[in-house]
């Protein structure tokens, strides 16, 4: 099972993340989205499975320092539009692992993620 790990460098969510998967033996991928940008592809596959909600992080700096205007009436389109403009307003990290995807860190979600877990 391939696992990917998405998000920023720097981010202490996805520092913790990482941590854990190395503590847990489990190899992964990095892609860091600050440097190599997010496919609007995949993104968009992101959207339709967790919706834009999940994955656009709108109490980050990112999001609130946007004009105004772009914070209204936000819907699918205008959400990944944001999303790929402004990657480190994505929820993050963002792990895909066989058919797994999840948003964010929390230890009880990631043990499915280890060898034997549910």
């Amino acid at each position: 099972m391939t696992t990917t790990v998405y998000g920023i460098r720097n981010c202490d969510t996805v520092k913790k993340a990482r941590a854990w998967l190395d503590a847990h033996g489990i190899a992964y991928a990095f892609h860091d989205y600050k440097v190599a940008g997010v496919d609007r592809g995949k993104l968009e596959r992101w959207v339709d499975l967790l919706g834009w909600e999940t994955l656009l992080n709108r109490a980050g700096t990112t999001f609130r320092k946007l004009p105004e205007n772009d914070k209204a009436a936000i819907d699918r389109d205008r959400a990944i539009a944001i999303m790929l403009a402004y990657p480190s307003a994505i929820r993050r990290p963002v792990v895909e692992s066989g058919g797994a995807l999840l948003v964010g860190f929390t230890p009880d979600t990631y043990i499915m993620l280890a060898p034997g877990g549910d």
